[in-house]
């Protein structure tokens, strides 16, 4: 993406035709019921050149109400950026819960973090500084975060890969389907590696959500229409919506919201 931000526009691509009508949604139904730490923390992001790589606040806002429905008391968050779907997670899940917090930018992370802070849910999530497939490669084996970041410490100095750097730690496999929830904001070429294993981290009955599975609407639209900066990561996003429609692990649901989410709850 960074080679691409002059190109991209750097508001949160809408599936909406009118910009009016947009407009009219945040400001009728979606601004007004949104916490203040919320607001502060999408006020905080704006200025970002990458500011659209947040999830929109009205998918966020139905987001919300799924977290009330499931109730999660155990949650995973893949690709945080600046923490607004992390934030809103943390507010609504109960004061025990937690998440696990997935990214390789921690950068970005510390723009949400003080505003995370001061809404007083720092305590539920554990923030890992890595990219995510490894990480849940030893969530599978039910390490504990805290252990995994000192294996990916230790990896760093000792040349090892962090496979065996667990076994010279003496870290054993425990169960699987620990969370509740998921929510997976993060590189769309991965997202069917991310699903492969969330499907096993994330209980029967949790759910799982996808954000940009639409990118924007390119997908029902002609290659040579679509500007060439958004290709690459536009058929990714047609492959994993074709593999996700034909698993029968989940009941899916795609949204037309900001720039597309699928909501997945798994079945079997």
């Amino acid at each position: 993406m960074e080679n691409t931000r002059n190109q991209v526009s750097t508001k949160n691509p809408t599936l909406l035709q009118s910009e009016e009508l947009h407009e009219y949604i945040l400001k009728t139904g979606v601004y007004p019921r949104e916490p203040n730490p919320l607001k502060e923390l999408r006020i905080a992001t704006a200025n970002h050149p990458m500011a659209f790589m947040g999830i929109a606040p009205d998918a966020g806002q139905l987001m919300t109400m799924l977290l009330k429905l499931v109730n999660p008391k155990n949650a995973i968050e893949i690709g945080v950026f600046t923490g607004y779907s992390l934030l809103l997670t943390a507010l609504t899940i109960p004061d025990y819960g937690k998440i696990t917090a997935i990214d390789k930018n921690r950068k970005a992370y510390e723009i949400g973090l003080p505003i995370i802070k001061k809404a007083g849910v720092e305590h539920k999530i554990d923030f890992t500084e890595s990219p995510a497939l490894p990480i849940l490669d030893k969530l599978l084996e039910n390490v504990d975060i805290q252990d995994i970041e000192f294996i990916l410490f230790l990896s760093k100095f000792q040349a090892l890969e962090i496979g065996s750097c667990a076994s010279c730690c003496g870290l054993q496999p425990e169960k699987e389907g620990s969370f509740d929830f998921a929510f997976v904001d993060a590189d769309k070429n991965n997202y069917w590696n991310y699903h492969k294993r969330l499907m096993k981290l994330v209980k029967i009955g949790g759910m799982v959500i996808y954000d940009n599975t639409l990118w924007g609407g390119s997908v029902a639209l002609r290659e040579e229409d679509v500007p060439e900066a958004k290709r690459e990561w536009r058929q990714c996003a047609i492959e994993f919506n074709k593999l996700i429609s034909a698993d029968p692990r989940v009941e899916m649901s795609q949204v037309p919201l900001g720039d597309g989410i699928t909501i997945c709850r798994r079945v079997c």
